[in-house]
């Protein structure tokens, strides 16, 4: 029996970067947009670029480009176009007149690689509102039938429900959208609460730098991992006993990257909030990518437009594997004096990652000195199991015990002993 199978779309990439922009970054971004093409499914035909010092108001490219690129679809068969910035209502409708295939721009591809790699209801929930609100702006009668005329790639998820498009609708939709993901996080903030006695990493990082298989050769855990950009979408969490004993949690939650669109950060800020109650964070950078700094910097900002930038952080420079130049190497230590050089994939120095997990671990928690006198040894059942003795030791006066009081009794802890605590 053959079974069915769907061709891959032909596709044209179009780049319209600032005039002035090195050919090598314009080279960069296209690779990545070619790799976001390949992981929804699609196959990279030709690419063509336009330096301009402002896009066209009604095509963002020129007349000349335009029929360049009608030239193109005739030749090499192009049935998708994917320009690599968001392109307005106008352009959209105006370029698919003039092309007659289907026009999507870089925001409404990631859209459709977040509808396929979607498994539970938080991440669906998610998505569904990021294409909706991306969406309304964008209801033009050419749109409205873009799934009945086309298919494929950029019109997965609602598109595939036929939602019905009228404004009203649509809002009425986003607001129950909105309330669903509240709820979610309510029932999540009770499972944190639940979590709370645990000191919290959370891996970050660019989309496939291998924060998922560096979980898994921590935990040893069957994490989902896959050699494609956002793989991971859904929040994933595992505990880890550190070498000195002590277990922690580790999360993972979706990838950056560059021209995120801020309303597809809002729709995730419920998967991000893991980051938030995180108390320390490990940044995963692929350190054999010839972009590696810019990746750095575009996770450094994501985190800042989240308020997040202020948080203890462990750089891990991954795949160092793949790197066989040692005096890059050696360059990558003198530009990253703090940071953790590692292969997740191939376990090299792992163990100095766990290392620097204790010395944060030990500088970010509040350690508290209590001493506890001979006539008072009934509150010792409540020193363990209100803290985490660290030291206990015994003295004239009675037993002095260093402890870090958990945290869903913190409070409980320092009202029960605060004639005790060793100032």
């Amino acid at each position: 029996m053959v079974e069915n199978s769907i061709a891959p779309e032909k596709t044209l990439l179009v780049a319209v970067p600032r005039k002035g922009t090195e050919k090598e970054v314009i080279e960069e971004h296209l690779e990545e947009l070619a790799l976001l093409v390949d992981t929804a499914g699609g196959e990279v035909v030709d690419y063509i670029s336009q330096e301009l010092s402002t896009p066209y108001p009604a095509t963002a490219i020129g007349k000349g480009k335009v029929q360049e690129i009608k030239q193109l679809i005739n030749d090499k068969n192009i049935t998708l176009i994917v320009f690599d910035d968001d392109l307005s209502p106008v352009q959209l409708k105006n370029l698919e007149t003039e092309f007659q295939v289907k026009v999507i721009d870089r925001t409404t591809l990631i859209l459709s690689i977040f509808a396929q790699n979607a498994r539970t209801l938080e991440a669906k929930t998610q998505v569904e509102l990021a294409q909706l609100q991306y969406m309304l702006p964008r209801l033009t009668k050419l749109w409205t039938h873009l799934s009945k005329q086309y298919g494929g790639i950029g019109t997965r998820g609602p598109g595939e429900k036929q939602i019905e498009t009228d404004r009203r609708l649509l809002k009425e939709r986003i607001q129950k959208l909105k309330k669903k993901l509240l709820d979610i996080a309510k029932q999540k903030e009770v499972e944190r609460k639940a979590r709370d006695e645990f000191f919290k990493f959370s891996f970050v990082g660019y989309t496939n730098a291998g924060k998922s298989t560096l979980m898994r050769a921590l935990t040893e855990s069957d994490v989902f991992v896959a050699n494609k950009l956002f793989a991971t979408l859904d929040t994933t969490t595992r505990a880890l006993r550190l070498p000195n004993g002590k277990i922690v949690l580790l999360s993972d939650t979706v990838g950056f990257i560059r021209k995120l669109p801020a309303h597809l950060v809002a729709s995730f800020r419920s998967t991000l909030a893991e980051v938030s109650y995180a108390e320390a964070l490990i940044h995963v950078a692929d350190a054999s990518h010839r972009f590696l700094s810019e990746q750095i910097q575009v996770v450094d900002e994501t985190l800042e437009s989240l308020n997040l930038n202020q948080k203890p952080r462990i750089l891990v420079l991954n795949k160092i594997d793949l790197i066989k130049d040692k005096e890059y190497i050696r360059d990558l230590q003198r530009r990253y004096p703090d940071a953790i050089l590692i292969s997740a994939e191939r376990g090299i120095n792992l163990n100095s990652l766990l290392e620097k997990m204790i010395t944060i671990m030990e500088k970010e928690t509040d350690f508290v000195c209590l001493l506890l006198p001979y006539n008072r040894l009934e509150l010792m059942q409540y020193v363990y199991d209100l803290s985490d003795v660290i030291e206990k030791v015994e003295t004239e006066n009675g037993i002095e015990f260093r402890t870090r009081p958990l945290q869903k009794n913190k409070k409980y802890f320092t009202y029960l002993f605060q004639r005790f605590i060793l100032s």
